[in-house]
């Protein structure tokens, strides 16, 4: 598969990453999944689009055996710099996901995969390959950006209506200082859209919730804040397709 258009960036971020105030409330948001996912020490999550491995760490200090993958070979090599037992990381595409019926639960968050696509239908086809690796029983985390907040206070942004796609070019910096100037594309959704998803994969909706980084609660969704997180889950009697 051709190199993601996120890759480049990755590579010149680097640990720089983690200085960005998005990525500072890792533990409020372990603490919230720990509950809607019913985690307990010795389950197992798949990391979707880990990046550095902030969240699968978290995981894995709590007892939880978490297996990280990153279209990024950068920042899943740091993933395993100082990753706690538990914790393992492998460099792949989410659309090449071949799990099946391995996790108890599947994290995706911060568009760590979905929401980043390449191509029409790239979305909804790592949503069925991260339902695919669950168990039957087994639950979902997926965080999405908001269309409405996109359209409501992205000033510096084009939002094209008829994608549901948000175009920002901004500038990075590496641990150098050294800026470079990036194109961010990033998928934006509805919460019906995230259920018509769901729908047609035979999941199950637990609950949509309007969140922020490191304030992850249990709130209806609004038009206020950056991302609602489904929460999901696999009947025990799922369909053949999934």
């Amino acid at each position: 598969m051709t190199q993601h258009w996120f890759e480049p960036i990755a590579d010149h971020l680097g640990k720089t990453y983690l200085r960005y105030s998005f990525t500072k409330g890792t533990r409020q948001e372990v603490d919230a999944l720990m509950e809607w996912l019913h985690l307990a020490p010795g389950s197992r999550v798949l990391d979707v689009g880990c990046g550095p491995g902030r969240h699968a760490h978290e995981l894995a200090r709590r007892g939880v055996i978490v297996h990280g993958i990153d279209v990024s070979e950068t920042f899943v090599n740091l993933a395993r710099e100082d990753s706690p037992q538990g914790a393992t990381f492998e460099h792949l595409d989410a659309r090449d996901m071949r799990f099946t019926a391995e996790f108890d639960a599947v994290i995706c968050l911060c568009q760590g995969a979905f929401g980043l696509m390449t191509a029409d239908g790239d979305d909804q086809s790592i949503f069925f390959l991260m339902t695919r690796a669950l168990v039957p029983g087994g639950r979902l985390a997926l965080s999405a950006f908001s269309a409405y907040f996109a359209v409501k206070y992205h000033e510096n942004a084009q939002f094209d209506a008829a994608s549901g796609v948000s175009h920002e070019l901004t500038e990075v910096k590496n641990e150098a200082g050294q800026s470079q100037e990036v194109d961010l594309w990033t998928g934006c959704y509805t919460p019906r859209e995230l259920r018509l998803m769901c729908e047609r994969e035979g999941v199950q909706v637990e609950s949509i919730y309007s969140v922020e980084p490191g304030r992850y609660v249990s709130e209806a969704p609004t038009v206020e804040t950056p991302e609602f997180l489904l929460i999901a889950s696999i009947p025990l009697s799922r369909r053949e397709s999934v």
